[in-house]
């Protein structure tokens, strides 16, 4: 059983070509991060291994299926940055060195990049040569969330497949029906995770990852009516904590995203729309502050600033950049 939500285009091509032994020997699974990228990589890792009857792949409880659920199956390879800036030419080679030996424990060698866009140079450049020529027992999968960072050579050899967010309703109904999320909560993580169903399910889990937005949606709220010191005293802590974890700065940029967004939407009277939807009251009260043209324009220095540091310029920089370009209210 496939346990992706959504992505019926994807799925569909993925069983058509695994019935006639058709894949691709390496696929690009592109999207946003937690849009499920990483639950269709073990699908199909778990339908190219599965015990079961061909039709009924990935069955999910044979030893195979389950096995490569729990991650621990030895012919099934995750590799990433773990929270530095890149993935080295070391790790690359190392697998390059794992594809030459033959399935151990099942049917195919699965080996998933994550975040594939980190890729360094180098790295990069080793893998070419594999995802042109991989053996017949090996199947490639890299997963990105910024596909336009990566090496048009490296595009060029692999089957993109793209995630887009997948509707809300959808999320909503599979946090009921699969992950028995009281209706109440589901409707509400299902706004929060803008089309990301990863992220409404580990929220539905982890009380500390709304706790978590909580905070930071509050820190914008303060930065907003603040001056520069503590502005660029917050660019500071940014960027010392992105040379530790990347990720999670990314992610603080991508809510700041989503929350002006919001405030256009506000702005035109689309509250119905809005991702934030248990704060519905304070985006009026802040969209009411600042003109269309400021909200767009912060809109895209934010883009802007996630652009920079996806493309490993000066955090530092492009943090105090950022927040220098903070619209200021014109009703104080």
């Amino acid at each position: 059983m496939w346990q992706v939500v959504g992505h019926e285009t994807a799925l569909d091509l993925l069983e058509n070509s695994l019935k006639i032994e058709r894949l691709s020997h390496a696929y690009l699974f592109a999207g946003p991060q937690r849009v499920g990228k990483m639950t269709l990589a073990l699908n199909l890792a778990q339908a190219l291994n599965c015990e079961a009857e061909k039709d009924d792949r990935p069955c999910g409880s044979c030893t195979q299926c389950r096995r490569i659920f729990d991650r621990i199956h030895a012919d099934v390879r995750i590799l990433g940055a773990n929270g530095r800036a890149e993935i080295g030419i070391d790790q690359i080679r190392d697998m390059e060195q794992a594809v030459t030996l033959k399935p151990f424990e099942g049917r195919t060698r699965v080996f998933i990049i994550d975040g594939a866009e980190r890729l360094s140079m180098e790295a990069a450049n080793s893998l070419l040569k594999t995802l042109e020529e991989p053996p017949p027992y090996v199947q490639l999968l890299l997963l990105a969330s910024n596909e336009r960072l990566l090496l048009p050579t490296v595009l060029s050899r692999c089957h993109k497949l793209e995630l887009r967010p997948v509707p809300v309703a959808k999320v909503e109904q599979a946090l009921i029906e699969r992950w028995n999320v009281a209706p109440e909560q589901a409707s509400l993580l299902a706004r929060l995770s803008a089309g990301c169903p990863g992220w409404a399910v580990g929220a539905s889990r982890d009380d500390r990852i709304l706790s978590e937005r909580t905070s930071r949606l509050d820190t914008l709220q303060q930065l907003v009516t603040q001056g520069r010191v503590p502005r660029f005293a917050y660019a500071n802590d940014l960027a010392n904590q992105f040379t530790r974890d990347r990720s999670a700065v990314m992610d603080i940029l991508n809510l700041w995203c989503g929350w002006w967004r919001d405030l256009l939407l506000a702005k035109g009277g689309d509250l119905e729309f809005a991702t934030n939807a248990d704060r519905e009251d304070a985006l009026s009260r802040q969209a009411a502050k600042y003109r269309l043209s400021q909200i767009k324009g912060f809109i895209d220095s934010l883009l802007e600033a996630t652009r920079a540091m996806d493309q490993n310029s000066n955090p530092r920089l492009v943090l105090e950049v950022l927040m220098l370009n903070i619209p200021k209210s014109e009703t104080g």
